[in-house]
């Protein structure tokens, strides 16, 4: 997946600001520091899960399997589950079991429905793969100190409070 890192430099701002008066350059300047941030960290887990075969959605699911109970979950719990449609998650599931990572299988009670369940090729990957994913996640956060993850995680969420904003007609 291509990100374009957005580009507008201060002064582009500032020339901004005089032509549309509701403009809040330290608005305009935060925003594009998340963006920049979040198209670094985007690169840099699609470079850490490719090294594993996986996209973060791959991964996603993979997770998902692993923390479910004996009974699996149903496509439809996942694609709640991580807020995408079921589409999104029959293409993954079809890679994922393509490659062996994951089975379905009939429910038991209502053999219409499907269950899915990580492989014991899928318990393996992940079993390699998140000591290095904790340390690297580790290691993403670590020039903060936990009272500035803590107050990041607290500044994310009310960012994402205003997400309406740009979704609302």
């Amino acid at each position: 997946m291509l990100i374009l890192r957005p580009f507008v430099d201060k002064q582009a701002i500032l020339d901004f600001a005089k032509c549309y008066p509701e403009l809040d350059i330290a608005a305009v300047e935060t925003c594009l520091a998340f963006l920049h941030t979040t198209a670094d960290v985007y690169q840099a887990l699609d470079a850490h899960f490719a090294r594993y075969g996986l996209s973060k959605g791959k991964f996603t699911l993979l997770m998902q399997l692993f923390l479910a109970n004996e009974k699996g979950l149903t496509p439809s719990e996942c694609a709640e589950r991580a807020s995408v449609t079921k589409a999104t998650i029959t293409g993954l599931l079809d890679g994922l079991e393509r490659d062996g990572l994951v089975k379905r299988f009939p429910d038991s009670q209502d053999r219409r429905m499907l269950r899915l369940q990580l492989t014991q090729q899928g318990r393996d990957l992940l079993s390699q793969m998140l000591p290095d994913h904790f340390c690297r996640t580790t290691n993403l956060m670590a020039n903060l100190t936990n009272s500035e993850k803590k107050t990041l995680i607290k500044l994310l969420n009310k960012v994402s409070a205003g997400t309406s904003a740009m979704l609302d007609p």
